[in-house]
């Protein structure tokens, strides 16, 4: 059986946060969806999340910084 690899380090969405000043909550608070604080610091420390959680995260950052960001600007690997 072949194993995915989970952890893939700091992630591009680590530093787009940081640009913006924003903390995980801050993502949680905009968001319209079940985000929660443990998805994004998930994304942010590079463990590998699923396409569905990966979209919230996306949607929340966009949302917050009134920006177009994609999934290829946030992740450096896509589901």
């Amino acid at each position: 059986m072949l194993e995915t690899e989970r952890n893939l380090g700091e992630q591009p969405i680590l530093k787009i946060m940081a640009a913006n000043g924003l903390k995980p909550h801050d993502l949680v608070a905009h968001s319209d969806e079940q985000l929660t604080h443990k998805m994004v610091t998930r994304a942010m420390k590079g463990r590998r999340l699923t396409p569905h959680a990966q979209s919230k995260v996306l949607n929340a950052l966009n949302k917050t910084t009134k920006k177009n960001h994609t999934l290829k600007d946030l992740f450096t690997y896509t589901s």
